[in-house]
């Protein structure tokens, strides 16, 4: 290569996209093989290098190689190198002895945690000679948001526990009889107050005031099913129903086995666990039985055709599997539904592949409901909450 020549290179030079005299892309792509083959090659010279074919061109090959090897070759023992890359790139030889070495990437496995410390990457001050570090993250609490509550851990399900708390529940409003004062225009005048102000101004009503419709939020009744076959969700799904109790105005919420257990009281403390340990208190039928047309039929005639359940939304989390005759259940869930404002059915078990509501109790309910969710896991918790909201 010492004796170079002035050969054109205008057709051997490699012409990205089409284009012969772009130095930039030119000398970055030689640049890379150059590091490739072990040479160490900065981006001064880099630069250097693209301003030195800007002058100079790529027609001549004497006047490319002389440019590179002046600008891109920090020692004599890196010559030979530089020409059999040259030749590759430039001439378009096959490569002969050019060996690209990689260096060694260390992959380092991370999870998203609360302790930052964990975070921090692993020093590396014994090991100098290390080529560059790739750290991978994860979050595991990503992957609990889908998880099954049936599958989960203690300690998954204390953290997922903790995610509830951080569940936002917006209120749906409704039309009330009270109206309140408008801020503008509207078709209803506000006499009392265009009076009382016209008697400021000797009797003339210069400016007239107007009432407009008030809207309240609409109630939230949760009925909770704690039988035997619920146990794996029913927790999942009280501390659901304690972070609504604290999070929205107007929530009812009732557990429902054997007997019906009002505990709106119960979970509207502050504390969550203090909160969940009065109500698993207060449920004297925990893990027990399911009588869910009786019990529907206790809450209608005490507390929901009455005024609890009348325009509210009404979530009934169960699994369907219902020892008493459907039929009471069917006529239960008539009554209610004539009432609600909205009735969303919660079955964890829907998620499962081939399910099919074949349960008696399933059956005669589903034609009643407005809408049939799944509550298997905190994702679809969330989804509950936002159809609550919608």
């Amino acid at each position: 290569m010492s004796g170079a020549t002035g050969t054109d290179l205008g057709a051997a030079a490699p012409a990205p996209d089409g284009h012969v005299n772009e130095p930039e892309r030119l000398a970055s792509a030689f640049s890379s093989i150059l590091r490739g083959a072990g040479l160490t090659v900065t981006i001064r010279r880099v630069m250097a290098f693209t301003e030195a074919l800007r002058l100079l061109g790529v027609a001549s090959r004497e006047d490319v190689y002389w440019a590179g090897r002046a600008t891109l070759v920090g020692s004599p023992a890196d010559i030979g190198v530089y020409d059999r890359a040259f030749a590759v790139f430039w001439e378009g030889r096959a490569p002969s002895g050019i060996i690209v070495e990689l260096p060694p990437i260390s992959v380092t496995l991370a999870t998203d945690t609360d302790d930052d410390s964990a975070a921090s990457p692993p020093s590396d001050g014994d090991e100098p000679d290390a080529g560059p570090t790739l750290r991978v993250r994860y979050s595991d609490v990503e992957t609990l948001r889908h998880k099954d509550f049936a599958d989960c851990s203690d300690g998954e399900l204390s953290e997922l526990h903790a995610l509830m708390g951080e569940l936002r529940f917006q209120a749906v409003t409704r039309r009330s009889r009270r109206a309140v004062r408008a801020k503008r225009i509207s078709r209803r005048p506000d006499l009392r107050r265009t009076i009382r102000r016209a008697l400021r101004t000797g009797g003339e009503a210069i400016r007239r005031e107007f009432l407009v419709g008030d809207r309240k939020p609409r109630r939230l009744v949760l009925l909770l099913d704690v039988s035997g076959s619920m146990e794996p969700y029913a927790r999942a799904l009280v501390r659901f129903a304690h972070a609504a109790v604290i999070g929205r105005t107007r929530v009812e919420a009732f557990t429902i086995g054997t007997r019906l257990t009002r505990v709106t009281r119960e979970l509207s403390s502050r504390d969550p666990d203090a909160g969940l340990a009065a109500a698993a208190d207060s449920v004297q039928d925990w893990s027990g039985g399911t009588r869910l047309g009786a019990t529907l039929h206790e809450f209608n005639d005490r507390w929901g055709v009455r005024g609890h359940a009348r325009g509210a939304i009404v979530v009934i989390c169960s699994d369907g599997w219902d020892r008493g005759a459907p039929d009471e259940l069917a006529e239960q869930m008539a009554r209610l539904h004539l009432v609600t404002h909205r009735l969303v059915w919660v079955n964890p078990l829907k998620h499962t592949p081939g399910y099919a509501p074949l349960a008696r109790g399933m059956a005669a309910a589903l034609p009643h409901v407005d809408e049939f969710i799944e509550g298997h896991s905190f994702d679809s918790l969330e989804h509950l909450a936002a159809a609550i909201a919608a």
